[in-house]
């Protein structure tokens, strides 16, 4: 057997959620290859990575990198290939039936990757299944805009079909802020969405699934956010295991009608004035909080590998209730810095240990990806890579 035999070859080694895949998979046995466009990646510092590549950036030379992943796994007996990322799904998605001939690669169709990501179809669909959704509206001509601006119950939100996080997303107040803000956005994201703001103080609620080709559920999993950044909405920072069968259910029918498979994360957020949880989006990949559902119980990456590999194994819907997990640095600490409400969160903020209690990134017993998380900032500096990511956030390019 080659010396450099992977099990997993895992993209995107910059994300949190790659370093809690590779953590997850390596703890059973397995090899995992961690790859990125530079050499300083926070999974790939891991005890738990066995092999670190650094491939062609699939951003400035997508068709390079497709032919160094496709000549590394056909080399290296690559049993699946995860793409953990949107940009590298929808890029390995176009050549899926090349792969497919020399390792897994368990995502969906380029046709259904599109229709997952894009809110308005998704919108449309959850209200067509009776899930309550926040008040939207369509954008198709910008001259709409007056026409619809008096009647919209400011604040509201503007948010691309597309995009994901909190790129592209701002908060008019008034009319004028609507159709300046809007103007901008679609420069970039053409004809983005307008909904009502959900107020702040209902949580968001997650719910993860793992489905087989039939859209069978093989793991599912909730969690509940406790603290975000930027605080306005983005990524959590911190969250715990929950159950909520009605979200659960929810998700599972949106899957199920989308006749997805693989794996798939639906947001909700509770509105406080109903006390309803209404549909944010669908993340049609691994999602940031991963370490969470893996410390519950739900090794979603594993069981992803035995689904991959045709290993049959009962579904997996237990798991540990009250599990914290927290993204500290930077994630926590800019929310701690930012939030208008530190002093009602600082006993909970400062309470660093506990038996429910872990951690993204920090590990006592795999301590290096901290340190290279902390180091990411120099790849800017060189990683052309690097920059245009940087630059793409921007909307410089």
């Amino acid at each position: 057997m080659d010396n450099n035999f992977s099990h997993v070859l895992l993209t995107d080694g910059h994300w949190r959620k790659t370093l809690a895949a590779a953590r997850a998979l390596g703890r059973n046995s397995l090899s995992v290859t961690v790859g990125e466009s530079t050499y300083l990646s926070t999974a790939g510092f891991s005890r738990y990575c066995r092999h670190r590549i650094v491939y062609p950036s699939a951003f400035v030379k997508p068709l390079a990198f497709v032919d160094y992943l496709y000549n590394y796994c056909r080399k290296n007996a690559v049993r699946m290939l995860l793409p953990m990322e949107d940009p590298t799904m929808a890029l390995l998605a176009t050549h899926r039936q090349q792969f497919e001939r020399i390792t897994s690669l368990p995502i969906e169709s380029s046709a259904k990757l599109k229709r997952a990501r894009d809110k308005g179809e998704v919108i449309r669909l959850a209200r067509n299944l009776g899930i309550p959704v926040p008040k939207t509206w369509f954008i198709r001509d910008l001259a709409e805009l007056s026409q619809i601006q008096e009647e919209l119950p400011y604040p509201v939100v503007i948010k691309p079909r597309r995009a994901s996080g909190a790129l592209g997303v701002a908060y008019p107040r008034n009319r004028q802020e609507l159709v300046d803000q809007y103007r901008t956005i679609h420069r970039r994201f053409p004809f983005p969405l307008i909904q009502e703001k959900i107020p702040n103080q209902g949580p968001g609620y997650g719910a993860s699934f793992l489905l087989d080709q039939k859209s069978d559920i093989k793991a599912a999993f909730v969690h509940k956010r406790l603290r975000e950044y930027p605080v306005s909405g983005g990524a959590s920072t911190a969250r715990i295991s929950t159950r909520y069968d009605q979200i659960r259910d929810m998700a599972a029918s949106l899957l199920k009608a989308l006749d997805w498979f693989g794996i798939a994360m639906v947001e909700f957020k509770m509105d406080p004035r109903d006390n309803t949880p209404k549909l944010m989006e669908i993340n049609p990949r691994f999602w940031g909080s991963l370490a969470l559902a893996i410390a519950s119980g739900v090794n979603f990456p594993y069981l992803l590998y035995k689904m991959a590999l045709g290993q049959n194994f009962k579904p997996v819907e237990a798991y540990q209730l009250g599990v914290i997990c927290r993204w500290l640095l930077p994630g926590d600490m800019l929310h701690y810095i930012h939030t208008p409400r530190r002093r009602a969160i600082s006993k909970d903020f400062f309470r660093f240990k506990g038996d429910h209690l872990h951690y993204d990134i920090l590990s006592l017993s795999d301590p290096l990806p901290a340190v290279a998380k902390l180091l990411t900032p120099l790849t800017f500096l060189f990683d052309p890579d690097m920059q245009a990511r940087m630059k793409a956030r921007r909307g410089l390019i």
